[in-house]
Parts: C-alpha cells; sequence; structure tokens
C-alpha cells in the first residue's frame, strides 16, 4: 500500500513538473496552471462511443491526462487521433503511449497538422486548446470545422476555466449546452458541449 501510494505521488509529480516545464516555455499556449484533473478528463472522456468503430480527435494533449482517460474507455490506440502544439509535450507523449497517432502542430490549422487524415470521420472531439487566448471568430471556426469532421449529432466537448462558453453561440450553426462544473480541477473547470444544429 505504501509503495502503491509512493508511485502514485512520483507519478504526480513528474507530471506536473513536464506541465510548469511546457508552461514556462509557451504560457499563452498551454493556457492553464496546473495540468488537467483526472476527475475533469474521464468527465471529457464520456461522451465518447467506443462502439462506434470511429476514430477519436484529442486537441491539446498536454501531458496526457486526457489522453489516458479516452484509452481508458476501450479506444485502441490507433483509434486516437492526438494534436500537440508543444514539441516537448509531444515527445513524452510519443514515449508513454505507443500506438496513439500523434500529431505535431496547431489544432487552428487541421489540414496540415493532421495531413493524410484530414477529412476522416470522428466519433468526437475531446478539446483542451485554450480557447480564451483566441478570438471569437477563430474559435467559431475552428469549431465548426471540427463539427463538418464528424457524424450528426456527435459532439465536440470543451475545458475552460471562464464561466460562460469560450465559443460564442450561433444557433444556425451548432448548439451550445453546459455539461458539467468540475469543482475537483485547479482552477476548477467548466465543461461544454457543441453539435451541429439540424440542417446545418
Amino acid at each position: 500500500m505504501v509503495f502503491r501510494l509512493k508511485q502514485f505521488i512520483s507519478r504526480k509529480f513528474d507530471e506536473e513538473v513536464r506541465f510548469f516545464k511546457g508552461w514556462q516555455r509557451d504560457m499563452k499556449g498551454v493556457g492553464a496552471i496546473l495540468p488537467t484533473s483526472g476527475i475533469a478528463a474521464r468527465r471529457m472522456a464520456s461522451v465518447i462511443d467506443p462502439q462506434s468503430g470511429l476514430p477519436v480527435l484529442e486537441l491539446g494533449a498536454g501531458t496526457g491526462v486526457i489522453t489516458k482517460a479516452i484509452l481508458q474507455t476501450g479506444i485502441r490506440p490507433e483509434q486516437l487521433v492526438s494534436v500537440e502544439y508543444s514539441p516537448a509535450f509531444h515527445q513524452s507523449l510519443v514515449e508513454r503511449f505507443a500506438d496513439v497517432d500523434f500529431r505535431l502542430g496547431d489544432a487552428f490549422d487541421l489540414k496540415t497538422t493532421l495531413g493524410e487524415r484530414y477529412g476522416e470521420t470522428f466519433d468526437c472531439v475531446i478539446s483542451a486548446v485554450p480557447m480564451l487566448s483566441f478570438s471569437p471568430e477563430r474559435r467559431i471556426a475552428l469549431l465548426e470545422e471540427l463539427l463538418s469532421m464528424m457524424k450528426p449529432g456527435r459532439p465536440v466537448i470543451q475545458i475552460t476555466y471562464g464561466a460562460l462558453s469560450p465559443i460564442p453561440p450561433k444557433r444556425e450553426s451548432y448548439t451550445v449546452s453546459h455539461y458539467d462544473f468540475v469543482v475537483r480541477n485547479v482552477p476548477p473547470a467548466q465543461l461544454w458541449v457543441y453539435r451541429a444544429a439540424r440542417g446545418a
């Protein structure tokens, strides 16, 4: 029991050190002060339908907390396409998660970042992109692009640390719904879900 506790503390400390180093290199790009909690990550991953047979797209993998939660849903590693902007985080992710398709690049330039996988249909999108660091116009354009890559009705879930949806409403294009408020996250996190509007 004591050994397991020491292992857990060691892993958690290593994860936070990796996160802090990445945050120091790119404060705006990382967009948080600590890694996403396991609780928030599992809530985000809960929107996945492991029976769909479709790949899942993750944006902003960071230290891999959400990546781990996604894989725990039963998604095979090769079914997960994960985008990370930070070269340091990307290298660590590749070393930790064998067979996950990690892409080093910009979530706001998915055509380039996804390469040959651009145009695939995804089950859902799990996003930790720091949306509030970008203009509303860029956020809306990214969301609309993501929704066009999924089956109608499937969700994009986004974590944020503001009180309101980080992507402004646009009723003719997509719906916005509050999914959860995760108190056990530092800072407390809001989860929002977006789906293509009917007929969009």
